[in-house]
């Protein structure tokens, strides 16, 4: 289903939670909507899930306009951070709630339930634990269950808030491809809420960046990253390395550090150059190291430039082991973004 946010706004009281957001959600897509604490991403699930009414602007689900449409009637399956299963119910009454409540030609036979029960159960992998309680599972299986629950009742769209905050970073990072697998196999159009970086560039088709209640930019994970459209999509997805300084001629200036800026506007300017885009060289700004973790195939290392500066820099696992605490190197920046003060 394909879901149309045009120029909504919402207010709570004078602060201003949503300022005109246009967004295109295409139908069997999987979206996160990623941003800092207070940027208005939860605000705008629950505009999208008829839990809050916008004061201005349209939403519409296929064409139709549902802006002041209660949830119920949208058909969305809501998955909350905390689970919100009953605890007296079982497993897979907690499951078949959304239909079990149903009423009159709504409701399915109870062998229809059942049936809808074990598929999902199984689809979750939690085949067999049908007669548990909630509080006999582990976390990631709570939040299994609460999403088989949502998917129970058929959602035209599903809507999750943060679904794997609750849970340590291990079990996170399974759950992640747990729900990558259950959107391909239902294709149901799905909208996530998180503040992880990490957690949106791996899992989503397509990643909107919040801040301050607008959306600054919408792109897959591979554009988000390496083509930021602002200095705050720059700064707040990936690492970055900050310099402040003056675009003169095509060239950005910052101390020792000079880095090509072409198309930017003379005068001050921002530059960022992520730890990956440093290399080794023979001429370029030396620098001096201050600290060298090795993980796996990477190394990542503390330098200081000339005039005292910290910069972070990501190297291959060889490159970082021949490098020492108070060693001199030479770094050249492949690509640099810069942006306009």
């Amino acid at each position: 289903m394909t879901i149309s946010i045009r120029s909504v706004e919402k207010r709570f009281g004078r602060y201003p939670a949503l300022n005109g957001v246009s967004l295109e959600i295409e139908d069997g897509e999987l979206l996160a909507l990623l941003g800092p604490s207070g940027s208005g991403k939860t605000t705008l699930l629950r505009v999208i899930a008829g839990l809050e009414f916008p004061e201005a602007g349209q939403v519409l689900f296929e064409g139709e306009d549902v802006t002041f449409t209660g949830a119920s009637e949208r058909r969305v399956g809501f998955v909350f951070q905390q689970y919100a299963l009953f605890k007296h119910m079982t497993v897979a009454k907690n499951i078949a709630f959304g239909l079990d409540v149903r009423r009159g030609r709504d409701k399915p036979p109870q062998s229809e339930i059942r049936k809808r029960v074990e598929e999902l159960l199984n689809l979750v992998e939690l085949g067999g634990l049908g007669k548990r309680y909630p509080a006999q599972l582990s976390g990631g299986q709570r939040q299994r269950v609460a999403l088989a629950r949502a998917l129970a009742v058929g959602p035209r769209v599903l809507l999750l808030d943060e679904p794997f905050g609750a849970l340590d970073a291990t079990v996170r990072k399974s759950l992640r491809k747990e729900l990558r697998r259950i959107h391909d196999a239902t294709g149901v159009t799905t909208i996530f809420v998180t503040h992880d970086q990490e957690e949106a560039l791996e899992l989503a088709d397509r990643v909107a960046i919040l801040n301050l209640g607008v959306i600054e930019q919408v792109g897959t994970p591979d554009q988000v990253h390496d083509e930021p459209v602002s200095p705050f999509v720059c700064g707040f997805v990936g690492e970055a390395n900050r310099f402040e300084g003056q675009v003169q001629g095509g060239q950005f200036r910052s101390g020792p550090v000079t880095l090509p800026a072409a198309g930017a506007p003379d005068g001050a300017a921002v530059a960022y150059v992520r730890p990956h885009e440093f290399v080794l060289a023979q001429d370029g700004l030396a620098a001096t190291i201050q600290r060298t973790v090795v993980q796996g195939a990477l190394g990542q290392v503390e330098a200081r430039l000339a005039d005292g500066r910290k910069i972070d820099i990501a190297l291959t696992r060889k490159e970082a082991l021949d490098l020492h605490e108070g060693g001199a190197v030479t770094l050249r920046p492949q690509t640099a973004h810069v942006f306009a003060a």
